[in-house]
């Protein structure tokens, strides 16, 4: 049975049914250690205070019992305690709920309740105070210059970062929970004048629908339940840790989605061209924009195209002319080229997991060894030609210029099936290949946003924009693919 249809056990005016209800549930003072209750007497009637250690913040709850406590000295004896106790709780956010249940999530959320005896409902105060670090640039997605706070694991902590860059009374941050057991907190983020209303609703209604008993993983949970991503290697949404990359999106009209207990947020709906942009284009003067985009794409091209056009050139010599035979191995080897390539490169992703499974003061000499020592020993021993190990490298640094983590490796996985289809087909192969590999991308829809917009369909336009990187006051039209209500982004 879902929460949706769950029966609701209202509260009872008498606090011992709601203390036994508490011990039932969630094992306060038998089974968990971490939730507590304080029981104080207020104009003679009892009242339960239940809280939770480690999610509030201590000095607001003893500040909380000091004014309560006060009440006895400074009311007489009256029939409205809930109203009295209610106005003496100085907080800024205070509301009433009917149901033990309500009741028990709010706790398990960190909030506190206070329950009167001869009251049939309850106070929830919110003083939670998560755990968790403070905003920091993300490693990811580091900029020369540019803001250097990031997204945190606090929902609350990132919804705030966003607000102090877009203080229109349209943004919305709608707050839901998802997950029978986790009851995670997810904000679905949009501007309301801005962002399509039938991509907005359908988003919520996804996300109401997930049926699940929690989200460990968070975020990357969410996205397989929202854009029913299957099999498909490419990333559906893009991530960021950026407040600013969020905020500037939220302005095109697109919706973003934040779990709590993840420091990076989900942009939707998104393209490819999405996933190739970096904020480092856009905190540098146009054209600097433009000459570092175009580096980037020749990385992410390389990442993808290098190594099978090479190993096409290798197979049939004949393709290549005079003044570049230079390019073909020059030394001969027992191992055929094309086990040597996926060698090398699954070598590289060992070395990858390595770095990240070292520790930092000892990943950079695993490195240098791992390069210099196995890879000019690997040349002398002749495991590898040198040429093997200079194309993977470079489309290893291709791969590590691509701005989407998720981009890089669904592009590392096609850059194999087209070497594969390579070293079958030949150049028939190579052709087929790439055609495939176009015909996939073309057919990937994103929450009904085709993947390849502007290129297909073509938009000259967009097309432009994500060629050139313009400058400010010249882009003054929102993309038409997330279908904005007001398309101007300035005021005309």
């Amino acid at each position: 049975m879902t929460c949706a249809t769950k029966e609701k056990t209202p509260i009872s005016t008498e606090v011992q049914l709601n203390d036994a209800y508490f011990k039932d549930h969630i094992g306060m003072g038998t089974g968990s250690f971490d939730i507590g209750v304080r029981k104080i007497k207020i104009l003679k009637k009892e009242v339960h205070i239940y809280f939770l250690n480690g999610l509030c913040d201590t000095q607001f709850i003893i500040q909380l019992l000091k004014e309560l406590v006060n009440i006895n000295d400074k009311e007489k004896l009256t029939s409205q305690a809930i109203q009295i106790i209610e106005n003496r709780l100085t907080h800024q956010q205070v509301t009433k709920i009917k149901n033990l249940d309500e009741a028990v999530d709010n706790v398990l959320s960190g909030l506190i309740i206070i329950l009167i005896e001869g009251e049939d409902s309850g106070i929830v105060v919110d003083v939670r105070s998560y755990p968790g670090r403070q905003p920091q640039e993300p490693d990811t997605e580091k900029v020369v210059r540019g803001a250097r706070d990031g997204y945190t694991e606090n929902i609350i902590v990132n919804t705030a970062l966003t607000r102090r860059r877009i203080r229109d009374e349209r943004l919305r941050n709608e707050m839901m929970q998802v997950g029978e057991r986790s009851k995670t907190d997810i904000c679905v983020s949009y501007i309301k004048d801005v962002a399509d209303p039938g991509l907005v609703e359908h988003i919520k209604k996804e996300l109401q629908a997930i049926e699940i008993d929690g989200l460990t993983m968070a975020d990357k949970t969410v996205e397989e339940f929202l854009v029913k991503q299957g099999y498909n290697p490419y990333p559906l949404v893009r991530y960021t840790e950026r407040p600013d990359v969020a905020a500037n999106h939220l302005l095109e009209g697109h919706v973003i989605i934040m779990v709590d207990t993840s420091p990076s947020v989900m942009i939707t709906p998104t393209t490819l061209f999405h996933h190739v942009q970096h904020a480092e284009e856009y905190r540098q003067a146009p054209v600097v924009g433009t000459f570092l985009r175009w580096v980037r794409f020749i990385g992410i091209l390389a990442s993808l195209f290098l190594l099978p056009l090479w190993f096409l050139f290798v197979k049939e010599p004949s393709l290549l002319p005079e003044a570049l035979k230079f390019i073909g191995p020059n030394a001969d080897s027992s191992i055929p080229v094309v086990v040597q390539i996926f060698l090398a490169d699954i070598g590289i992703e060992f070395l990858r997991m390595a770095a990240i499974h070292t520790p930092t003061p000892l990943s950079t000499a695993m490195g240098l060894i791992a390069a210099a020592l196995i890879g000019q020993i690997a040349i002398d021993v002749g495991l590898f030609v040198p040429e093997v190990i200079l194309y993977v490298s470079i489309a290893a640094i291709g791969s590590f210029a691509t701005p989407s983590y998720e981009l890089s490796l669904a592009n590392k996985m096609s850059r194999l099936f087209l070497l594969v289809v390579v070293a079958i087909f030949k150049t028939p192969g190579f052709i087929i290949g790439v055609t495939v590999y176009i015909l996939f991308l073309a057919c990937i829809r994103s929450l009904n946003t085709p993947y390849l917009w502007p290129f297909l369909p073509f938009n000259a336009k967009a097309l432009w924009q994500i060629i050139i990187r313009t400058s400010v006051p010249g882009a003054k039209l929102r993309p038409s693919i997330v279908h904005p209500q007001n398309q101007y982004k300035q005021p005309k």
